[in-house]
């Protein structure tokens, strides 16, 4: 039996008196300790609550996960094949005014856009690589980049199709994107499970608080993949191809194939023939496929162009991509965008390719390959946060300020080694929001991960998936280091 809103709640409540917001700005209360408009009602519902009560419902939140079968899966040492967990969410939502979200909406548009036009650039004219400051040893040069799509321009234009762009607000308030995954962007399965768990959790808030929904996306999947499909078909053959059940994102595999009812398969379930085209093998036989939305990395997709060992991916399939016999999404060669070198150079493309100014700004960005960059940030080691360019998940990260002398000796001694591999940037203050902790509620930080499909049309998720962390003090919030997830709420009220 799940939690209601309406339950009668014990006598002795929890106070907002310990809560501390300062120097961060807090999304629930400002710096007199007074709720925010939006945040009010739900804040004045918590404030009634005492630990217990806080207890109960946490318990009901992770009866839920646990009955759903919501997981995902970490790899450590101790577990070479994996360890499933149970997904961490906090019952506390995360609460954004539609009037905000608007802004932040277009504002991905408008970016997303303008990634996937360079990407296509660089793969044909090159226009930006000539006439701006990049170095074009910073795209030729990239791992990500690849040969065998230089020629290649993609049906609407759409290389990056799914993308998820990280969103931080600083101590200012103000959203500002921290980084674009475009590659094979993981997470939006659990922003749909959240929701469904907090249905579940407090049917009463909803009702009463007027909260945007999010089932939508699915469809909004599924039509964006019908859009780029190459066949005349309304309705093409379209499958999901995953590395299988040991992946960390296998769940969100699995799931959102399952709600756009098409196969989930692997790489020894298709079959690249003479005539170039791709074919799922089923029991009646083999079926043209039109549509791949891959879940593997470009160089496990064919071994004939890649990772030659790969058995995860499909002899040909590159050949068949080039032909445009099917329809690979996310494309082939879009990491060379998924870059925090790169990512620097986005409100430059905003500006050359759309003529706009970009609506949601970057954080500022140090490329360590340039010297006078690299002398600031040893002398001011502790103001800034230390990013290699292609790693994901949090991991190689230092952040200045926490680091020992050894640490930071070790740090610039890597960047010397391999200054194009790292980037630095300011230490963010990232905002905070009320987290349930052993029984009390205390700030955390948090990001959030929005998801923009493009194809015939562009669409943002209402919200995305909040990630936080659950340990106080740290900015870490990827699940696989200990973070956590909360429900993300946009409200029109």
């Amino acid at each position: 039996m799940f939690w209601l809103a309406s339950c009668i709640l014990s006598s002795v409540a929890i106070s907002w008196k310990n809560y501390q917001t300062s120097p961060f700005f807090d999304e629930y209360l400002n710096t007199s300790q007074g709720f925010r408009t939006h945040t009010k009602k739900i804040g004045k519902f918590l404030g009634s609550l005492s630990p217990n009560d806080l207890h109960e419902i946490n318990n009901a939140t992770e009866s839920a996960i646990k009955s759903m079968g919501i997981s995902f899966r970490v790899y450590s040492e101790e577990y070479v094949e994996g360890q499933d967990r149970s997904w961490p969410l906090d019952f506390i939502p995360r609460i954004i005014r539609k009037k905000e979200w608007d802004k932040v909406e277009k504002g991905l548009e408008q970016r997303v856009k303008a990634l996937n036009l360079f990407i296509e650039d660089c793969y044909n004219e090159q226009k930006f690589i000539k006439e701006s400051d990049m170095d074009e040893s910073l795209i030729t040069g990239s791992p990500a980049f690849k040969e065998y799509c230089m020629g290649m321009k993609l049906k609407h234009h759409s290389w990056s199709s799914i993308c998820g762009s990280d969103l931080i607000k600083d101590k200012d308030g103000i959203f500002y994107v921290l980084e674009d995954n475009l590659r094979v962007p993981s997470g939006v399965s659990y922003m749909l499970e959240n929701r469904t768990v907090m249905k579940r959790v407090f049917p009463d808030l909803f009702q009463h608080y007027g909260v945007m929904p999010v089932g939508a996306y699915p469809t909004k999947l599924y039509e964006t993949l019908v859009s780029l499909s190459y066949s005349r078909s309304r309705q093409p053959e379209m499958v999901l191809l995953t590395p299988g059940i040991y992946n960390s994102a296998y769940y969100e595999h699995s799931y959102l194939a399952q709600q756009m009812g098409i196969d989930l398969v692997q790489g020894t379930d298709l079959v690249v023939l003479k005539d170039n085209f791709v074919y799922k093998k089923t029991i009646e036989g083999l079926v043209r496929v039109d549509v791949i939305y891959r879940r593997i990395d470009d160089d496990f997709l064919d071994p004939s162009r890649g990772n030659k060992d790969s058995v995860l991916g499909v002899e040909g399939l590159i050949e068949s991509w080039r032909k445009k016999h099917v329809s690979i999404i996310n494309a082939p060669g879009c990491g060379i965008a998924d870059d925090k070198a790169v990512y620097s150079f986005v409100p430059e493309m905003i500006k050359f390719y759309l003529k706009e100014e970009p609506i949601i700004e970057n954080l500022k960005t140090y490329l360590m390959s340039d010297k006078e960059s690299f002398e600031l940030i040893k002398d001011r080691f502790k103001e800034f946060v230390i990013k290699p360019v292609a790693e994901s998940g949090g991991y190689g990260i230092v952040i200045g300020k926490s680091a020992s002398k050894k640490e930071k000796e070790e740090t610039l001694k890597l960047i010397r080694k391999d200054p194009r591999n790292y980037i630095a940037q300011p230490l963010a203050l990232l905002s905070t929001t009320p987290t349930y902790d052993r029984g009390s509620i205390e700030p955390r930080h948090l990001d959030l991960r929005p998801f923009i499909l493009t194809g015939e049309k562009s669409y943002v998720t209402v919200g995305g998936l909040t990630r936080v962390a659950l340990k106080k003090g740290s900015t870490v919030v990827n699940s696989s280091q200990g973070g956590g997830s909360k429900d993300t709420w946009i409200v029109d009220k």
